[in-house]
C-alpha cells in the first residue's frame, strides 16, 4: 500500500519518508491534496519537534530468544535519523503518532532518565546484567547533542560498574570515549557501530540524517584507539540492493579496528513495509521487484514474520546463504561472533551523597 502523500504546507527535505500514514489504532482515514496554490520553494521546511516525558521506570524487559540482553534503555522515543527501513518505526503509533515523518519529526526526549536509572539500580534485590543502550532508537541521535541523556545514563552506569553495551550509526558517541574507554577496559562496555553500506549516495537516501559510511568507519577507528572493544552491525542487510557490500563492509570495518561483527536480516513489521516499498518505487524502481521476491522467499511468502528464531535473518536458500558468506568472511578476517561475558561481578551501588563510609 502506498502511503498518502504528504502534507503541501511544508517542505519535506532531507527526511527518510515524505509521507505520514495512519497507523492500524487509527479510526480515520486522512488523505492531503495538493491544491496546486503553493509554490514548493514558498513553503517553510519540516521542522524537528521534541517533547518531553517523565518516565516512571527506564529500564525495558525483555525475554526474546533472539537478542543476548534481557534488559535495555532507550532515552529517546522517534529517531530523527529518518532511516527508512527502522523497525521501529510502528512503536510510533503508540503514542498517537504514525510511523512516516511524524517518527523523525516528532520526537520524545527523557530527560529524568538518569535520575531514574540510579533509582531502579539502587532497588533491594536489583542483580546486574548487560544493559543494551540504542535498541529500539539511536541514542546518538542529532538531538543528544544539547539534551545529553545519553551522557548522564554513562555516568550512571559507571558509578555503579554496570556492564552495558551501546547500539548506534552515530558519530556523537566519541563524545562520550572516556566513560566507554574506561568501563571498556575493565570489561565493562561494548560499542556496536551500524555500516549498512559503503556507497555514500545510497546511505543518503536509505539513511538521511546518519553520518556518512566514511565517517562511521572513522568513529570505529577512534574508538578503536581509545581502547574500546568495537563490534561492526551488519545491519540491516537489504536483499538485492546492500548484500553484495557485506564482505566489503567487514573487511574495511576490521582494518578500522573492529573485532567482531553481527548482522541482521531487513525486516518489515507493520507499516514499514509499505513505507520501504514506496521508497524502492522513488529511489530504486528497478531493484523493487528482486528485493521483495528475496524477502518473501524468505518469509513464507509475506514481505516479514515476526516469528521468533526467524525474524531477524529469515529463512530458505537464500538466508541461508548469506549466513554461510557471513561466517567465512568472519573467519577470514578474525572477526569474533561472539565475545566474552562481559563481567557483573563488579557492581556496586556507590555511597548516596552524604552518607557515612564505612571504616573496614
Amino acid at each position: 500500500m502506498t502511503p498518502p502523500i504528504p502534507s503541501r504546507s511544508h517542505r519535506v527535505l532531507g527526511r527518510g519518508t515524505p509521507a505520514n500514514p495512519e497507523t492500524r489504532f487509527d479510526r480515520h482515514t486522512r488523505t492531503a491534496e495538493d491544491d496546486g496554490w503553493a509554490a514548493e520553494d514558498d513553503l517553510p521546511p519540516v521542522r524537528t519537534e521534541v517533547r518531553e516525558e517523565v518516565p516512571r521506570r527506564v529500564l525495558t524487559r525483555n525475554t526474546s530468544p533472539d537478542i543476548g540482553f534481557d534488559r535495555s534503555i532507550n532515552p529517546y522515543r522517534g529517531c530523527e535519523h529518518g532511516c527508512i527501513y527502522c523497525f521501529a518505526r510502528p512503536s510510533h503509533a503508540f503514542l498517537g503518532l504514525s510511523p512516516g515523518l511524524d517518527f523523525e519529526t516528532k520526537l520524545v526526549a527523557r530527560p529524568d532518565a538518569p535520575r531514574v536509572l540510579e533509582r531502579e539500580l539502587r532497588r533491594k534485590g536489583y542483580a546486574a546484567a548487560p544493559v543494551a543502550l540504542g535498541t529500539n532508537t539511536d541514542p546518538y541521535q542529532p538531538i543528544e547533542r544539547d539534551r545529553r541523556i545519553m551522557r548522564g545514563l554513562l555516568e550512571v552506569l559507571q558509578a555503579f560498574r554496570h556492564p552495558l553495551t551501546i547500539a548506534t550509526k552515530g558519530g556523537l558517541v566519541l563524545r562520550d570515549a572516556d566513560i566507554l574507554s574506561e568501563m571498556s577496559g575493565a570489561n565493562l562496555a561494548r560499542v556496536g557501530i551500524s555500516v549498512t553500506t559503503l556507497d555514500a549516495g545510497l546511505a543518503r537516501r536509505l539513511e538521511p540524517r546518519v553520518p556518512p559510511p566514511a565517517a562511521r568507519l572513522r568513529t570505529i577507528e577512534a574508538l578503536a584507539r581509545a581502547g574500546v572493544e568495537v563490534r561492526v552491525m551488519v545491519s540491516p542487510i537489504i536483499p538485492g540492493l546492500t548484500d553484495p557490500e557485506m564482505e566489503a563492509i567487514l573487511g574495511t570495518a576490521r582494518d578500522a579496528g573492529a573485532v567482531a561483527a553481527s548482522w541482521v536480516m531487513l525486516r518489515l513489521p507493520f507499516e514499514v513495509a509499505g513505507l520501504f516499498e514506496d521508497w524502492l518505487d522513488t529511489h530504486a524502481p528497478g531493484r523493487k521487484a528482486k528485493v521483495i521476491a528475496r524477502l518473501r522467499e524468505m518469509h513464507g511468502g509475506k514481505p516479514y514474520s515476526a516469528d521468533w528464531g526467524r525474524r531477524m535473518r529469515g529463512e530458505g536458500l537464500f538466508a541461508d546463504l548469506v549466513a554461510r558468506r557471513f561466517d567465512l568472511a568472519c573467519r577470514r578476517l578474525g572477526l569474533a561472533c561472539r565475545l566474552p561475558p562481559l563481567r557483573r561481578d563488579l557492581f556496586a551501588p556507590p555511597p548516596r551523597p552524604g552518607t557515612q563510609l564505612a571504616l573496614f
